[in-house]
This record gives C-alpha cells, structure tokens and sequence, in this order.
C-alpha cells in the first residue's frame, strides 16, 4: 500500500493560549486532526476550560521546542511580550504564526531569521454561504459546521513551508473553502480597515438605527426589526452580488443618506498613514514604529 501521508498531514504544533476565546476555539478543531499538539495556558481560568474539555496542559517551554508550528492565540496586546519569551525557544525553521495581523504589521514580534512568521485569519461564514442544517445556520463566527474562507500571510518562499500554514489554516478553522494569499500588509488593510473600520462599524451603525426606529420613532419593535434584517440582505444581494437593480426612489435615498451620514473624504482610511493610526490605537501604542 502507498502511504499517501505528506509532512503537512502530521505537524507537531504548539498552541499558546489555548484556554482563551481563540485558544479553545482552535483546540477543539485541532483535537479533531492526525496533528500532534501541545496545549499552554498561564491563567488559571483557562487552564480549567483546557482540562475541562478533556485536553492535556504542557508547559510553554516544553510545548515550543519541538513544534513545526506554534500559534500564538493570546491577545494582541499580549503578543508582544509572549514572542519575546516563545522565539528563543523555537527550533531552527518552524513557524510563528498569529491569528491577527496587527502585532505582526507593527513589528511588534520578536524576530530570528531561522523562525518563519505567518499570520492567518477567519473570514467568517459569508452571509452569502449556501446552507442546509440547524448546525450551519447557527455557526455565524465560523469553525464549527457552516463554511468559511481563510486569508493567510507568510514571510517566505518556502512551499513546504507555506502548506504546512496551509493545512494548520484549514484545521483551525474548518470547514474551509478557500484559503487566500496575502502580503502582511494587506491582511492588516483586509482586517482591521476593511471588514472593522468599515463592515463591522455599519453593522452597529444598523443597531443604532433600530433602536432609533423604536425609542424614537416608537415603531413596534418587532415590525422595525423584520423589516430592518430583510432589507439588510436585499441591500447586501443588490450592491454586492447583483441580484436586482434598486429602484429609482431607493437610489435617491441613498444619495440622501450618503451625504447625510457619509463623509466626503471617507475613503482615507485605506491610506498608509490611516492604517498606521488606526492600528496604533488598537495596540494601544503612540504610533506605528517600522
């Protein structure tokens, strides 16, 4: 019999964090693999959530020095100084890699020319995605049972390299459809400015306009909420996908709205310095320093 195992199908990978949010939500796909994985956590909290769930803790130190890849699923603010303690410690060619952009676009991770930074993260089921169970229609983050894409970054050519990323993406977030190749740079441009500055930003711009639909307005909040999530997804089918024109009165007010609500210069925010900005305040830095 041909053994059609590849290196990418068995990897020895270490998750640091791994009773946090990310953590366990990594973990418990990861449990699921033919990969051999070591779980860290400091916090007394999520040490419980890890031996709770059934999974053995090992130390950081011994957790790291083996791994092919080690996932650093703590928060950003923490990965400054969780880097620092976990590089020194990786062996010759394994991989770092984070679940957000914003530490590694800051410089914020420490660095050694034999480790190999990578970063991925979750598109989250599109609400455009084709579904069929209870399960799918309830999975709106992803990495349970409704499918996501992935995008992912690697500071190397190395093909070996990249499809060891690869098939650790696809675990920790499956079920997966596609995973996307981006620069570093343009995950931090995706995420935080595409999908947080702007996406996230309308959805609870969406809220507040509920809430003024009926606190205000005093519509029933039942007749605003049906009526607000229906053409949500009409708004999104039509500007997104093409499914029908609007109408002439709707294309009127939206111009209304964008002047408005929109501000001319709105599309700064995808500009360098904007991001540099931007993601100085997430990390709760006084700039960007690269």
């Amino acid at each position: 019999m041909t053994d059609t195992t590849t290196v990418a199908d068995q990897l020895t990978i270490a998750v640091i964090g791994a009773g946090g949010k990310m953590g366990m939500r990594v973990s418990n796909n990861l449990v699921k693999t033919s990969h051999n994985v070591f779980y860290s956590e400091v916090s007394p909290a999520g040490q419980e959530r890890v031996t709770e769930a059934g999974r053995e803790l090992t130390e950081t130190d011994a957790a790291v020095t083996d791994a092919d890849v080690v996932i650093l699923a703590v928060p950003d603010l923490a990965l400054k100084a969780v880097s620092a303690g976990v590089v020194p410690l990786m062996k010759s060619g394994a991989v770092l890699l984070t679940l957000d952009p914003a530490a590694a676009y800051a410089g914020l991770l420490t660095r050694r020319d034999d480790v190999i930074q990578a970063v991925t993260h979750p598109c989250h089921p599109s609400v455009f995605v084709e579904r069929h169970t209870p399960e799918e229609y309830a999975d709106t983050f992803g990495g349970i049972a409704a499918l996501q894409d992935a995008i992912a970054a690697i500071e190397s050519d190395d093909a070996e390299k990249q499809a060891q990323v690869e098939a650790v993406v696809r675990a920790i977030f499956a079920p997966v459809g596609e995973v996307h190749w981006v620069t570093v740079k343009q995950l931090a441009q995706l995420e935080p400015t595409l999908v947080e500055t702007i996406a996230c930003m309308i959805g609870a711009l969406l809220k507040e306009s509920l809430d003024e639909a009926v606190n205000t307005m005093g519509v029933p909040e039942p007749a605003a909420r049906a009526i607000l999530l229906g053409h949500t997804q009409v708004a999104l089918a039509n500007s997104l996908k093409g499914d029908n024109p609007f109408s002439d009165a709707c294309l009127i007010a939206m111009d209304y709205g964008r002047s408005a609500i929109i501000k001319d210069d709105w599309k700064k925010v995808f500009q360098d310095d904007e991001l540099d900005k931007n993601l100085a305040a997430m990390l709760h830095l006084d700039k960007i320093e690269r």
